[in-house]
């Protein structure tokens, strides 16, 4: 899974059917710090995340097992999770 910030909202008038009613938000992938990490990708929401809210998402194929026939539904990024809290505990050596 991957940390995200949610920047805005991505309107489609014409989606794939097997998207309808599904919100696609625009989010800006972060490392573990926080950091601002790569450019910012459009990610099909299935939890009802809002604007500044820290999310996780998953891409590829795993994308795609958010909905009910995974193999017809065409998506490269999902939001999959809410973040409360992101605690960052020293790597051992």
């Amino acid at each position: 899974m991957n940390l995200a910030r949610v920047i805005g909202t991505v309107w489609a008038t014409v989606k794939d059917p097997h998207l309808e009613g599904a919100k696609l938000q625009l989010i800006q992938p972060l490392t573990e710090t926080g950091k601002l990490l790569g450019h910012p990708i459009s990610a099909v929401d299935t939890v009802g995340a809002g604007p500044g809210e820290i999310v996780f998402y998953v891409t590829s194929r795993e994308a795609s097992l958010m909905f009910p026939e995974p193999l017809l539904t065409p998506v490269d990024a999902a939001i999959v999770g809410l973040v409360n809290r992101v605690e960052n505990y020293p790597r051992q050596t």
